[in-house]
Order: structure tokens, then sequence, then C-alpha cells
């Protein structure tokens, strides 16, 4: 008789670490408390317009080909892939911004006409990157984070000192222009952290962003999930949505099952992917490998305010990507991470995904998603919000030069107290843990339980880290460990 697996949540991480049990063996079942699968990457549909509700950057291709490879399959066999060009574009003011292309020589020119012998240092600067970015995908990312010498190989011992330097540190040892060094600064704040906590070797994103690309996937990242889905589902995965988890049953040190719904439901292994302090609360206080205070000392990735607006016209001078950096970048992130506050002026960053692909909206109209990261943990209000979406409407009807607030038809928000609702997430940061030095690998929260056997975790709390990538490959290495310790 195959053994039992139960995983808990149905975001890329779990979906990710059930297709490979269920390849090896086990018969897996998913227990997800929302009404689809997917976890922060579902979808919001309204009158006509379409809106990926949480990640809206697809990079790293390659990861998503590797996963798919493992199962014989490829992207192309779920969801058609467009590299965007432009990748993004950057508002530093009305009359100022940089647009990333498609290609890194249409990129070292935008660099070049920004500041003159740019686009050499950067040649240089992304050939490290890149050389960083092949040890991450070869030496690092791929390991499950049990122990400290799984950083030491001979590429990472050349490169020690980049684990005790920072972005910040590298970008400006070399750029002196503040717009080039915001937009080289811009990818780690997928890692969660200010650019000077996050080590210089993470400047491997910087290859991902301007090596690898910006791709869209043909009717947005929710096709992803879906692809996903159907490819557990083919591997004779079951999925149970609507299915809140209430307990995680421990019996002599050793997780039996899980109380969901009210009823008892058995299992030889239990896997959370949902909020791994979340997950603990589910436990007896006894069999926790974590302590509120652990919890609180730790850097979270930040929050966000999110709105989701329908537009009934075109809009005029932005992207499918487009940041607004408007304002002081240092003065928003201190108030994520040094003093939490709401911030006085917010950076933003807006999505038009109608732009590329006409499915996001009905013809003739504009799909819009805006993002403001905040620090997690703070005051969230309707009065907030408010305020907030008049703030970065007006700045953007001022920079693009366009009038759009009497073309809005609809708008949602959502916020902390959203993401705690949904996703049960501590605090309710949007990102899981910040990739910092003492957050970084074996010093993460680990895979497996120190003290219940037969429970494991995946997701961005524990290794590898934030982002929709590292969610694929923390599936694969918690369902490694698994098969490793269950042979």
């Amino acid at each position: 008789m195959n053994r039992k697996a139960i995983v808990i949540g149905s975001g890329f991480s779990s979906l990710a670490a059930s297709c490979y049990l269920a390849k090896s063996g086990f018969e897996v079942t998913i227990f997800e408390k929302n009404n689809s699968t997917g976890g922060r990457a579902r979808q919001l549909k309204k009158d006509g317009f379409t809106f990926d509700m949480g990640p809206t950057w697809y990079w790293m291709p390659d990861v998503f080909e590797r996963f798919f490879a493992d199962f014989n399959k490829k992207p192309s066999d779920y969801y058609s892939l467009m590299k965007l060009d432009p990748a993004y574009q950057v508002y530093f003011d009305k009359d100022k911004s940089i647009t990333i292309g498609d290609t890194l020589e249409k990129i070292y020119e935008a660099f070049e006409n920004e500041e003159k012998g740019s686009s050499k240092k950067l040649k240089k600067f992304i050939q490290k990157a890149q050389k960083n970015y092949e040890i991450a995908i070869t030496d690092l990312v791929y390991r499950p984070g049990v122990s400290p010498l799984e950083l030491i190989t001979p590429e990472t011992i050349k490169n020690l000192n980049q684990f005790f330097s920072s972005i910040k540190a590298m970008v400006r040892k070399e750029f002196k222009n503040q717009h080039l060094v915001q937009i080289l600064e811009f990818p780690v704040l997928f890692l969660g952290a200010k650019p000077s906590a996050t080590p210089s070797f993470y400047n491997f994103m910087n290859y991902a962003d301007f090596g690898l690309g910006t791709w869209h996937p043909n009717k947005g990242m929710y096709s992803i999930v879906q692809a996903m889905t159907l490819l557990a589902i083919s591997l004779g995965v079951k999925i149970e949505t609507k299915a809140n988890v209430q307990k995680i049953k421990v019996q002599d040190k050793e997780a039996t099952g899980i109380l969901v719904n009210n009823n008892f439901i058995q299992a030889d292994i239990v896997l959370s992917g949902a909020d791994y302090h979340h997950t603990e609360t589910l436990l007896d206080r006894k069999y926790r490998n974590y302590s509120e205070a652990y919890w609180k000392r730790k850097t979270f990735a930040p929050s966000s305010l999110l709105f989701y607006v329908g537009f009934n016209k075109k809009l005029k001078n932005v992207s499918h990507h487009t940041l607004f950096f408007d304002v002081d970048f240092d003065a928003h992130a201190a108030a994520i991470y040094d003093e939490p506050k709401w911030p006085e002026q917010p950076l933003f960053y807006a999505s038009f995904p109608s732009k590329s692909d006409p499915s996001f909206a009905p013809e003739g109209q504009e799909s819009g998603t805006f993002l403001i990261p905040l620090a997690p943990g703070l005051e969230d209000t309707e009065e907030l919000r408010e305020e907030y979406f008049k703030t970065i409407i007006t700045r953007l009807e001022k920079i693009t030069d366009q009038e759009i607030r009497n073309n809005i038809l609809f708008k949602e928000s959502y916020c902390v107290n959203d993401f705690i609702k949904d996703y049960n997430s501590y605090n309710g940061n949007a990102y899981g843990l910040a990739n910092t030095l003492t957050q970084t690998a074996f010093l993460r929260p680990k895979l497996k339980s120190k003290k219940v056997r037969n429970l494991y975790f995946t997701g961005q709390l524990t290794v590898p880290g934030p982002g929709v990538p590292p969610s694929l490959i923390s599936g694969k290495l918690v369902a490694d460990l698994i098969n490793k310790h269950h042979q």
C-alpha cells in the first residue's frame, strides 16, 4: 500500500512538492483553505478584467524549465511565454524615465545614454553576476539548508568575501549615477531586504534581470498555477479546497495526520507549505521548532498595499511593468525596515498586463495592478488604503501626463489584514523571510521538524527563500529530503 502524504496549502512550493512526492510513489492529498489553488498567486476576475493577485514577474525561466523537465514536460506544454520589450520602465520624474530593453545590448545603450562610460562597467558587473548566478544554481540554491557545509565548495570559497559585503556597497563602488544605482539595486527587493543588508553575492539577481530577461506567460502568472495543478492531478495528486486545517496531530513525537474541517485525516507524512509560523501554531507548544521570540527577531520581507483597478480607456506613457522611483528610495526603505511605519512618500510599482496580453482587459480598456511595499504588521484601515490610492493616482497622472481618475471603473484593494486572513501570513508579510546574511541557507527555518518525526515544511520562510522560482526549488528540496528519510 502506498504511503500517504498530506500537503497543507497549494502555493508554488506545495504544488511542486506534491508533484515530486507523487512521482516517487506517495499517495498525496493537498488541503487548501481557499477556493482555488495557487496560494498568493491567485487570480481576480471582475467585469471582464483579470488580475494576478500575487506575483506578476516571470524571472529565471531556467528554473521553470528544470521543474517541468523533471516530469518529462516543458512549460510550453501548458502555457506560452513572451519576452517583454521593454522588460520594464523606471520613472524618476515627469520628464525622466529609463527603459530596460529585452537584450543586454539595449541595456548597455540605455546605461551609456545616462552616464558616459557606464556600459563598460555594466558589462563587467553583469559578467560577475552571471558567474554568481551559475554558482547559485549549481552549488547553492538546490541544497536543503541542513548543514553549513553545504555552502563550502571550491567556487564559494573563492567568492567568500561576497557574503560579507553588501549589494549596496558593490553597486555604489562602480556606479555614481543615482538613477543607475537604483535600477541595479531594485532586483534584490525580490529577496525581501534592503540592498545594504543583502550580501553582494546576490547580485546574481541582476543577471536574472538583465541577462535572462523579463517574461510574461500568456494569460498571466496564474497559468503556471494551472499548469502545476494539472501536472499534479495527472500524477495522481488529490486536491481538497475550502479545507481549513485546524490541528496537526502528534502521537509519540510523530505526526499522524491532521484535523481538517473537524475531521481527522491520517497520514504517514505531513508537509506544510502554509506560513511556517502559522503551521507551528497548529502544534502543541512543546512540538514547535521556534518560539514567538524567534519570529519577532527575524527580518521579514515586506507586506504590500495592492490595488486592482479597471480603467475604461488605454493608458499612455506606461509599460507592462512600470516602477515609480520619483521619491526618496532610502526614506521609504527606512519606513519598512528601520522604523516601521506608513511611508510619507511611497515608491510604487504598477503592472499593466493588458499592454501585452489582451486577455487581461476588454478591448480599448486597461487592467492595472498597483503595489506599495510596506512594513509587515502595520495598522491597516480603509481610510489609509484610500489615502494612499489617491496619492499614487495623483503622482501617476502628473508623471505620465494624463488624467485617469475619472476613467476608473472599479478598484479592489488588498493589504496586511487580507494577507493574514487569506494566507495566515505572519504579521501580514507578503514575501516570507528576507535573505539577509544571517537568514541565508542553513540559517533559515528548517525543512524538517526537529521535534516531530514525519513533519516537514516548505515555502518562502524556509530554504532557499522568497520568490516564485525559489518556491519551486523549495518544493523539490523538501520532497528529496522526505524521500531520503523514507526510502
